[in-house]
């Protein structure tokens, strides 16, 4: 089994981000395939000996959208070029619409009621050709394959819109005026409605970057090019061209580019706190290891690389960060099903309201039936639903990616949260060995005192005999501790306090505690740079701050916590201002109701509110 993280082109809101992947998991040789919103991509798992990536992008083709698998071509130099192209796109929609604005509320004045009507009918067509086409080209591919999206209620509501009023304003006089029917044309809410879409998706994208930023970090980590050693000339190289066995030369102030071993006489100092967490440069001579990303603070060495591309240290890294991000919460499963019937669903509401204004209003209600079932259409917003998971997710692990916290995917960030005891190791996970025996890591105490402040009561486990145990758990602040214990034991420990109703977390080196961590409810592991055991742990510690177990259940609460508050006002947005939309203050003698110039406005708030509600965790310390 393959597993990549491929670019998805095309997606519009949680019902295109759904539609692909069921469409990418009913295909034969895929095992799983998870869709990621507001990264636009899609974590894939599959059988290459079965489905190739060609194939894959042929059926995504076939419902509408694209899958970025060309070497040659540059994600974000599309995305760049597309995010241009809806600036510009935004900026003429407001000149058109604040022109058809200043007309249809009469602060210019052009002529009789029917030349101003018309002037409005030629910018409104401008607006929805140039401004709007893409709805209205998504809206029909989506036809054609059965499906519907956000852009199938924006092309609805501007259409109908549009279409009403442009033959009012040849019509309307004759039809409605003679038999007494008060009429108007909507040129405005056509316009207003592309604008203030248009305007939605220009905030999220600017959001979005933001979400994304903890990725485009690591990769900034890694430099272009290599100074390369080849028969004791000196050449500038570009990575990608970088062998394993290529010599090569890094000067103070440089980034090391690829992973390799050091050779020859000279030594330097190696600031690897990006990778490691150690704010303290370390001493690299003949035979050590050095990692792609890390800075060499002084002195000049050559190094044979030994890992390059793909397999570097970083590489490993920004792959496991990203498919964490591309992971699913459970409760995104749930959202999934909704948002692949919530447009079909918001069509139907519409349309029962056109009905409901007609045979309780008659004919004269035509235009009030109209212009409910728009505002309907208008205000539902299957994008807030979408967002409201993977953004808060993408910038979770994203910020625990900046204290060098890896976590594998969205379920362990959600069980982290649980975690009410924990047993960790003591040799090598809460000690270190220095000449005089044994010692406390850095900041052990006070992480100690950080898990007991939130409620979480800590287990140390030793194989040592009690003496020396007893010691460690004293100075560390742990009061329940266990001493002369084999691998099993570890376990037992995890097992019987399971049987207690505790959530158990797990803290060890990842070789004689795999049994535990197997065990436990979560797994974190201690990395060291190198002998990480990336693979095992849900959890992984790069360097030796224990201060990281904290603050990987604080903000894993933090978390779910903004991705309920997310879900809650995505709903509660939905059930509230639906019903407003389609008329229901009328029922209770009101008489004002949200046009869909209004609507379209609060749509566009919803989405970009759960993204910026999101980006307040980047703010957590």
């Amino acid at each position: 089994m393959e597993k990549k993280t491929i670019a998805i082109l095309g997606m519009m809101c949680a019902g295109c981000s759904a539609r692909v992947e069921q469409k990418l998991n009913s295909l034969e040789g895929i095992h799983t395939a998870s869709v990621n919103l507001p990264a636009r991509s899609a974590l894939v798992e599959y059988d290459s000996a079965r489905i190739s990536l060609e194939q894959m992008k042929d059926e995504l083709s076939k419902i509408g959208y694209d899958m970025v698998i060309e070497e040659d071509r540059n994600v974000e130099a599309i995305e760049h070029r597309a995010y241009i192209s809806l600036r510009n796109k935004v900026i003429v929609s407001w000149l058109f619409a604040m022109l058809v604005m200043a007309i249809s509320m009469g602060w210019v004045i052009i002529g009789s009621r029917d030349a101003a009507n018309q002037t409005m009918l030629i910018i409104s067509l401008a607006n929805l050709l140039y401004c709007g086409r893409q709805f209205y080209v998504t809206a029909w591919r989506q036809l054609i394959h059965g499906s519907a999206n956000m852009d199938t209620l924006v092309a609805l509501s501007t259409g109908i819109s549009f279409l009403f009023s442009a033959f009012n304003t040849f019509f309307g006089e004759q039809v409605w005026s003679a038999r007494g029917i008060e009429w108007h044309t909507w040129f405005d809410a056509s316009v207003m409605i592309i604008t203030f879409v248009l305007s939605g998706r220009l905030l999220e994208e600017r959001a979005k970057n933001g979400t994304a930023s903890a990725i485009r970090a690591l990769m900034g980590l890694q430099p272009k090019t290599a100074h390369l050693v080849d028969n004791g000339t000196i050449t500038e190289a570009p990575i990608s061209t970088l062998q394993p066995g290529d010599t090569i030369e890094v000067h103070s102030g440089e980034r090391i580019p690829v992973d390799g071993i050091v050779i020859g006489e000279s030594s330097a100092a190696i600031d690897e706190s990006m990778i490691t967490g150690e704010p303290i440069a370390v001493e690299k001579s003949a035979g050590d290891k050095v990692l792609a990303g890390t800075i060499v603070k002084q002195g000049a060495f050559r190094f044979k690389a030994q890992e390059v591309g793909q397999k570097t240290m970083l590489a490993h890294i920004i792959k496991m960060v990203q498919e964490a991000q591309g992971s699913k919460a459970p409760v995104q499963r749930t959202v999934d099903k909704i948002a692949l019937v919530f447009v079909p669903a918001v069509v139907g509401v519409s349309l029962l309201t056109f009905c409901l204004w007609l045979l309780f209003g008659g004919a004269v209600m035509l235009p009030q039936a109209i212009l409910s079932a728009v505002s309907v259409l208008v205000i539902a917003c299957p994008c807030a639903m979408g967002l409201a998971t993977p953004t808060a997710l993408m910038v979770g692990i994203g910020k625990a990616a900046e204290k060098n916290i890896l976590i594998k995917d969205a379920t362990a960030l959600e069980e982290i949260r649980k975690v009410n005891a924990m047993v960790i190791d003591k040799t090598g996970t809460l000690t270190i060995p220095h000449d005089t025996g044994e010692t406390l890591k850095p900041y052990a105490h006070e992480a100690m005192e950080a898990l007991k402040a939130s409620g979480i009561e800590v287990y140390m486990c030793s194989g040592d005999k009690d003496e020396r145990a007893h010691r460690i758990a004293d100075e560390a602040g742990i009061p329940h501790y266990r001493s002369q214990v084999l691998p099993q034991d570890k376990e037992d420990l995890v097992r019987q306090l399971q049987q207690q109703g505790r959530h158990v977390a797990m803290v060890g080196d990842g070789i004689n505690d795999s049994q535990a961590l197997a065990a436990a409810d979560v797994s974190i592991a201690m990395g060291k740079g190198t002998d990480i055991a990336m693979e095992v742990a849900q959890v992984t510690l790069m360097g030796t701050d224990l201060r990281r177990i904290p603050d990987a259940i604080s903000l894993s609460r933090r978390t779910v916590g903004m991705i309920r508050q997310n879900l809650f006002w995505a709903f509660v947005y939905n059930v509230v201002c639906i019903p407003l939309a389609a008329g229901l203050p009328y029922l209770f003698g009101a008489q004002w109701q949200i046009t869909p110039m209004w609507a379209s406005a609060l749509m566009a708030f919803s989405s970009v509110s759960v993204v910026l509600n999101s980006l307040r965790l980047k703010l957590t310390k």
